[in-house]
């Protein structure tokens, strides 16, 4: 099997070529589905909130590569990249833009809320900082249960004002308990840097009070960020918490209703320049891996999964007005009446 060194990693590791290739394929996936996703939001497909990975992609298929299936997933609301990074499908996280009966929430979530039990991705929270508790206490299950599994909990760099963020770091710390907290630093929480917000701008140290293992890493760089991953899995597994600040940046407003007028042109460019994917795909060409033939038969293979799931999308029901009492309580609750 052909081998590929990367200089972007201390470790000066080898990869296989099967890997690289999975790894450009993800990320176009997550970039195309994203692309696609604003294209329909704009023609008023669907509506409500709607958060784009763009720019970002890196960080969610490093990460999956470093970890196992049957570890945990909890993030944010900017949920669709670490949905189709773990291996839940496109037409069940379109479905699912759509409000419809197919999706991977059944069509009650939307864009902030998908969630597939099958792939351990435990959500998509709407509330700010809200997953962070909650990935503490999957991670907690996991150790109360004795098994070695862990949670990977993610969050954008807003989520570290909350007080959550630091009552759960004291508990975490306190109890060993088996999570990777990742902060998504993509420079803005909303439309506010995060210079203007925290007199700590390097946000990892804010592990380092807690006595939490901490360092930043290269988010736009998806050999970094699995090289890191590969080690911090397997410190947790054994030895409790660690924080992860992943240094990225998005290239689309907070959501689709910012224009993203608080960053300069200058500044924007500076970031294309760090694509993951564009620099990968330079990676790969410069180290003679993969042929053009083999790269356009998965640009056409993306192109075609993003079709095929807006057209499974448009044809899915909705939900059944009955649905609006189902999965809300474990049993049956008496004081709902036919």
């Amino acid at each position: 099997m052909a081998k590929a060194k990367t200089k972007s990693s201390e470790k000066k590791a080898n990869y296989d070529k099967d890997l690289l290739l999975h790894w450009y394929e993800q990320m176009l996936l997550i970039r195309k589905f994203e692309e696609k996703a604003s294209q329909l939001y704009m023609q008023q497909k669907f509506r409500g909130f709607c958060h784009l990975y763009i720019g970002q992609e890196a960080v969610a298929v490093g990460m999956e590569s470093a970890i196992r299936p049957d570890d945990y997933v909890i993030t944010a609301y900017r949920d669709h990249g670490g949905a189709l990074a773990r291996g839940v499908s496109a037409n069940a996280c379109m479905a699912e833009l759509y409000g419809k009966a197919t999706g991977c929430s059944k069509g009650k979530g939307g864009s902030m809320h998908f969630f597939s039990k099958e792939h351990n991705f435990v959500g998509g929270h709407g509330i700010v900082g809200g997953q962070i508790p909650l990935g503490a206490g999957i991670a907690f299950g996991a150790k109360y249960q004795d098994t070695d599994r862990i949670c990977v909990c993610m969050m954008g760099d807003g989520a570290t004002r909350q007080g959550a963020f630091h009552e759960t770091f004291n508990l975490a710390m306190l109890w060993k308990i088996p999570v990777i907290f990742i902060i998504e630093n993509n420079n803005y929480a909303m439309g506010t840097s995060v210079e203007r917000t925290s007199n700590v701008t390097d946000l990892y140290k804010l592990g380092l009070s807690y006595d939490m293992p901490s360092k930043p890493v290269d988010g736009m760089n998806v050999f970094e960020v699995y090289e890191e991953m590969k080690s911090a899995v397997e410190y947790v597994r054994k030895n409790g918490p660690m924080l992860i600040e992943m240094k990225t940046y998005r290239y689309k407003g907070h959501s689709m209703s910012d224009p993203a007028k608080y960053r300069t042109r200058d500044e924007l460019n500076k970031y294309r320049g760090k694509d993951p994917i564009a620099n990968l795909k330079i990676y790969l060409d410069e180290n003679k891996i993969g042929s053009n033939e083999e790269l356009d038969v998965i640009n056409d293979k993306i192109k075609n999964i993003v079709d095929d799931c807006v057209t499974f999308a448009e044809e899915s029901p909705y939900p059944d007005p009955s649905a609006l009492y189902e999965d809300v309580y474990v049993g049956d609750y008496p004081y709902i009446m036919d």
